[in-house]
């Protein structure tokens, strides 16, 4: 029996309740990870790659980067040539959809296939060590100055902590079309802008400038979460009288043109992963929140998250 056909058959099997998660123990799975290394996606990939080799639902996994817009060009790339493969996954979340109605993307999120939402994680905003501003406040007050003259870096455009940045300025009563935003391609790209002082305040989750924060390398101004979050002790924008709120989820897609059955089966197996101590221990290092959401639920939460973040990205000026 040809590969393909044994793993559709054990497919059909497990969707119908008779074959248990550890017939998928040989399971070779390809993980597309749309950022350039070191970033959060690429984190949240080799993280889950792991957790399903713990779980014992998978027995290998490779990875593949592929950067730039938000994810959309790793999307494509996913897209055109994983179709029918079941054992085929890719890191997303809030940001694609951000970087998807920032430009006009070759291919739809809605071309794939949804599996789960995995975690949440807040935007933190840091300063270089050496940088003249100490606050916020300081960030602003120059802002209203000369919106030009205060450079954000982060992700690509559409990023989450692009249209954070967009909200502050909206909030303080800045044009947000004339922010200074500087997008780059990974993480790794974003901390190396930061530390060399070609950004005057950096955005991105909390765990890519861990332990630069705690060198002292950069200071952390500003968290984007409602209250505070337990173990960051950052201050929240609200508490700076700065009313932005937002999120940065993140979570798994399947190939294109996948059966039912196989959709079910590749569910199962992440979610069995996210109960991994590996998992667990991922969660912990990273400060990142569980945010389990699968199925068709998870689903109808991409479509309602992309039509909101749409709103917010019109009335901030970014579409």
């Amino acid at each position: 029996m040809r590969r393909d056909t044994f793993l559709k058959s054990l497919a059909a099997f497990a969707a119908a309740g008779s074959l248990p998660l550890s017939a998928f123990a040989a399971a070779n799975i390809k993980m597309m990870i749309p950022a350039n290394p070191g970033g959060g996606w690429d984190a949240t990939g080799r993280a889950l790659g792991k957790a399903l080799q713990d779980a014992g639902v998978a027995s290998t996994v490779t990875y593949e980067n592929k950067g730039g817009a938000a994810g959309v060009l790793g999307l494509a790339q996913f897209y055109n040539a994983s179709k029918g493969d079941p054992n085929a996954l890719m890191v997303m979340g809030a940001v694609m959809l951000g970087g998807m109605i920032a430009s006009k993307p070759p291919v739809a999120l809605s071309q794939v296939t949804p599996i789960a939402r995995l975690t949440t994680e807040y935007g933190v905003f840091v300063l270089p060590e050496n940088s003249p501003f100490k606050t916020m406040k300081d960030v602003v007050e120059q802002m209203k100055k000369d919106p030009g003259s205060v450079k954000w870096g982060g992700g690509s455009r559409g990023s989450t902590e692009h249209v954070a940045a967009a909200m502050i300025a909206r909030e303080v009563g800045v044009d947000a079309s004339k922010i200074n935003y500087v997008p780059f391609r990974g993480g790794g790209e974003a901390v190396a802008a930061i530390l060399g002082g070609n950004v005057t305040v950096g955005g991105s989750g909390y765990s890519e400038f861990a332990q630069y924060i705690s060198s002292g390398k950069m200071r952390p101004i500003g968290i984007t979460s409602g209250t505070r979050v337990k173990g960051i002790d950052v201050p929240t924008l609200k508490e700076q009288g700065i009313n932005v709120e937002i999120g940065n989820w993140r979570g798994v897609y399947g190939a294109a043109g996948i059966t039912p059955a196989q959709r079910k089966a590749l569910t199962d197996m992440v979610v069995q992963a996210t109960k991994s101590k590996a998992w667990a221990q991922a969660l912990q290092a990273n400060n990142w929140t569980s945010a389990l959401l699968a199925g068709p639920e998870f689903e109808a939460f991409v479509d309602n998250d992309f039509a909101s973040l749409r709103a917010t990205m019109v009335k901030a000026g970014m579409v």
